[in-house]
Parts: C-alpha cells; sequence; structure tokens
C-alpha cells in the first residue's frame, strides 16, 4: 500500500481534470455487491455446467481455478490504475491515460459491445428461471418478453439513484450467496451421490482422443465466469474513497467469486445421480433435476425465486455498468451525440440517457434474437466473452507499456517492486485466455466454427472505420498518455495535504 497521505475525493477528481458530478452514497460493500453480481457465479455456472461436463468431464472444475487465478492477477493490476484514477468508465478512461485518444477509442467500443451483448444474453437466459417460476411453457414468445421485462424493471431501478442501486446490489448478493454457497454446502455435505475422486476422472469424455484436447475445451467453464469485478471500478465517482476501496472491492468479486463458483460446482457434480449421462450429453440441462432431487419441489421452486433475484440483479449491475462506461466514452466528445449522452440526471445524479441506451440497444438485440436462427444467442455471446477479454489486456498492455517508461503508480493501493512481475504474468495469462476463446470450432459449418472472430472483427472493423471517417479522437481535448504526469501530480498533492507536525 502506498504511505502517502489520500487525497480528498474531490481533490484527487479534480488533479484528474473533472468535477464530482455524482453523489458518492456507495459504500465497499456496495460496490463489492455490484461487481460480485455482475459476476454472478450463480449464473455463470447454471448457464454452462451441462457443456463443462459433457465437454471436460469432471476434472473441468480445475478451469474454475486456473481462470480464478489468472483473473485475480489482472484485478491486481486494474487495482493500481484504478487507485490512480478512479473516474467513471473503467477500461475508457483506464486506457485513454495510459495510452491514448485512439487506442482507448478501440477497447472501449470493443467493451461497450460486449458488454450490451452480456446484458442481453443474461436477460435472455433468465427467461427460463421466469417460466420456471411462475410455471408457464418457455416459448420464443415468451423468452422474448420476460427478457424485455427484466431490462425494462432494472431500467427502473437504475433510474432510481445511486442509494437503489447499491440496495438491490446487496439483495442481489445475499441471493446469490444463498443460492450458490447456502445450496452448493448443502449438496456437498447431504446429498453426495459421488465420491470426490470423480473430480480426477474423465469418465471417457476424450473418446478415443487425448484428455488434454477435452480439458482445453472445457476452458469455457472458467473463462466466462471471472469478468465483472472491472464493473466496481465503472462506478468509481459514486464511491466514497474509491481509491482505497474498488481495488479491494475488485478482489473480493474474485476471491468470493471464485469459492463461490466452485463450490457451486462441486456441488452439483457430487450430487448428481446420473453423472455419466450428463458427461455422456445426454442430459443437456442437469441442474433442474439434481436441485429437486436434492431439495424436493418446494426447495427447488425457492432456489428459482433466489435464482430469479440474482438474475435481475445481474440485469441491473450490467445496465448501470455500461451506462457509466457511455457516459465516461461521451463526456470526453468520443461518442456520436455524445452531449446527450453525457447528461447527468440533477434529480436522481444517474446518467440517465447513457442508461436509455444500455437498454434499447439489448432490447433490440432481444427482437432479432426472436427472429433470427437458434443458435443466434449462443454466437453472439461467443463474441461477448472474447471481447471483455480483449478489453481487459488492453488495460493490461497499456499498463505494462507505461510501467516500462518509468511510470510508479500513485494511488494510496500499490503492489510496488511487485507490480512489474504481476503485469507480465497478467499479460501472459490474458493471450493463453484469448487464444482458448479464439479457437474455432470442429462441427465444419464455418459460419458457427469462426462466429466468435467473425464478430470480433466486425465489431473492431466498424469501430476502426468511424475512428477513421469521423476522428472523433481530433475532437476530444480530454488527457491522454498521462499516467507519468499524473503520478507526480498526484505525489505533490498528496504531500501539500499531509498534516504538519
Amino acid at each position: 500500500m502506498n504511505s502517502q497521505h489520500d487525497l480528498q475525493d474531490g481533490n484527487h477528481l479534480a488533479v484528474l481534470g473533472y468535477e464530482q458530478s455524482f453523489d458518492r452514497s456507495m459504500s465497499l460493500w456496495a460496490n463489492f455487491a455490484l461487481g460480485f453480481t455482475y459476476l454472478s457465479p450463480l449464473v455463470g455456472v447454471y448457464s454452462l455446467f451441462a457443456l463443462a461436463m459433457a465437454t471436460g468431464g469432471p476434472p473441468s472444475v480445475f478451469w474454475i481455478l486456473i481462470v480464478a487465478a489468472g483473473q485475480f492477477l489482472v484485478s491486481l493490476v486494474f487495482g493500481e490504475v484504478v487507485s490512480q484514477y478512479p473516474i467513471h468508465g473503467g477500461i475508457y478512461p483506464w486506457t485513454r491515460r495510459l495510452w491514448g485518444k485512439r487506442y482507448a477509442w478501440m477497447a472501449a467500443w470493443i467493451y461497450i459491445w460486449a458488454m450490451i451483448v452480456t446484458i442481453t444474453s443474461v436477460a435472455q437466459f433468465g427467461s427460463g428461471f421466469v417460466a420456471s417460476t411462475f410455471n408457464v411453457e418457455l416459448t420464443e414468445a415468451t423468452t422474448f418478453w420476460f427478457a424485455t421485462a427484466m431490462l425494462l424493471i432494472a431500467l427502473l431501478l437504475n433510474f432510481s439513484g445511486t442509494k437503489m442501486l447499491a440496495r438491490i446490489a446487496r439483495i442481489g448478493l445475499a441471493a446469490e450467496l444463498i443460492g450458490v454457497i447456502a445450496v452448493g454446502f448443502y449438496l456437498l455435505v447431504f446429498k453426495r451421490e459421488q465420491p470426490f475422486s470423480v473430480f480426477f476422472d474423465s469418465m471417457g469424455v476424450e473418446g478415443d482422443g487425448s484428455y488434454g484436447v477435452a480439458f482445453m475445451g472445457a476452458a469455457l467453464a472458467g473463462l466466462f465466469l471471472f469478468y465483472g469485478f472491472e464493473a466496481c471500478g465503472d462506478v468509481a465517482e459514486e464511491v466514497s474513497n474509491p481509491a482505497r476501496r474498488i481495488p479491494k472491492a475488485m478482489m473480493m468479486t474474485i476471491l468470493v467469486g471464485g469459492v463461490s463458483a466452485l463450490i457451486s460446482f462441486t456441488g452439483y457434480v457430487l450430487a448428481a445421480p446420473n453423472l455419466q449421462e450428463i458427461v455422456n450429453g445426454e442430459d443437456v440441462d442437469p441442474i433442474p433435476a439434481i436441485l429437486e432431487a436434492s431439495l424436493g419441489a418446494v426447495g427447488a421452486k425457492i432456489f428459482l425465486v433466489v435464482a430469479l433475484t440474482a438474475f435481475l440483479s445481474c440485469v441491473l449491475s450490467l445496465q448501470a455498468a455500461a451506462s457509466r462506461l457511455i457516459y465516461s466514452f461521451a463526456r470526453d466528445g468520443m461518442l456520436p451525440g455524445h452531449r446527450w449522452l453525457a447528461k447527468v440526471s440533477p434529480r436522481n445524479k444517474v446518467p440517465s440517457n447513457a442508461l436509455l441506451v444500455a437498454c434499447c440497444i439489448p432490447l433490440l438485440l432481444c427482437v432479432f434474437i426472436y427472429f433470427g436462427p437458434e443458435t443466434l444467442l449462443t454466437q453472439i455471446t461467443g463474441f461477448a466473452i472474447l471481447g471483455i477479454y480483449v478489453a481487459f489486456q488492453s488495460v493490461v498492455l497499456a499498463a505494462l507499456r507505461q510501467r516500462l517508461r518509468g511510470w510508479k503508480p500513485a494511488g494510496p493501493f500499490s503492489l510496488g517492486a511487485a507490480g512489474m512481475l504481476v503485469n507480465i504474468l497478467a499479460l501472459a495469462y490474458g493471450l493463453f485466455a484469448m487464444v482458448l476463446l479464439a479457437v474455432p470450432g470442429s462441427s465444419g459449418d464455418v459460419l458457427a466454427d469462426w462466429i466468435v472472430l467473425i464478430g470480433l472483427a466486425v465489431v473492431a472493423g466498424t469501430g476502426a472505420l468511424y475512428l477513421f471517417i469521423a476522428r472523433p479522437d481530433a475532437k476530444s481535448d480530454a488527457p491522454s498518455n498521462d499516467a507519468i504526469e499524473v503520478a507526480e501530480k498526484l505525489r505533490a498533492a498528496q504531500r501539500s495535504a499531509a498534516p504538519v507536525d
């Protein structure tokens, strides 16, 4: 930790070139809850359990540990960056201040679309819980209307202000912990059907091939889970003492999320009476049956209500994070309609127009999914995961570049001499993760096999085209590539703010 005297939040923001426009009503725990409900181990494990088991068998659980360790390194790098730059938007302002305007434009453009798609995906996946909770048949039409309802409810709650966001995030956190840790422990202790040795048994999932290939194919079990911690930084200007609290919240999100996901995943595996059928791919949605067999009909229904709460909270957190990113992007004049997008509600102190965009575009995507092919949702979700990892590593790479130029982070959270090594390891992990996510499929359907890379190419290509034609970077005079300069200013301000003996 940095021993320098902390600046007041407003003074820190002033050094960075901005004025306070939001209420700082979010505590450490509320900030952690926001990141945790975005990461949402309940959503992640439920969504990918069957796929992970059918691809890598029970040992696929180890991807949770591998990815948690890698993303924890990334969170440490992010922690140093946000501690120096506790400003709204996360990925965008960090890359801008660490590298430059064009670099930040591309990183933020990819990240915005990845977040928009993620919001859509979570709302769509959550529709199944709504249908099960209210005993409604899940059809394409009901999926559309339930997803629409979740998006609109989240929007209304977000319009209510930061205090409501924090309150709902804490409720979502409680729902996640009940639905993941409590249920997971119950399954582990009281409903175990399988021995612990099963986690070292592939159960023949590799067929005639190598298990190494099968295990690598199951990487999505972890890669899909561990993002969302960056949302803690997206709302930095609404957090009290963000330079200290946000790095803690990010690390807590990874650690608690990792433990929760591990308990949940292992609980489902050990409580599954038909584990071989799941590994064989014969049961494509095994968790409801596991829960009903273990908890009974009433217990399973209670779990559905808890899970639905977690999904809604996840959509809420995603919308909030996306809107702050859009606001930050617009505040610097980098988006079309930036004046409109950068407006903050004088009553509730939220970026209301950016929130509308973060809701309306997912609504449009829901329409496309409704009228599109059945595989469209899965295909665009694949792009979203890779897009988010690309955006993450743009920050990690930019931070490493500044370190090589002599940057020593000046926020109260600092890794000190270990910063360079952590940064290099985080970058190495990120490159490894992106390669795994970008590997084309082997179904023989060119579009389906390459859709992730095609999606990334389309988003990056349109972003680059707009950047080349409209030149938003030339129209923005907000500061950029100033990490070393700002660090010096912060240290000078910290020294002048220190009490005199």
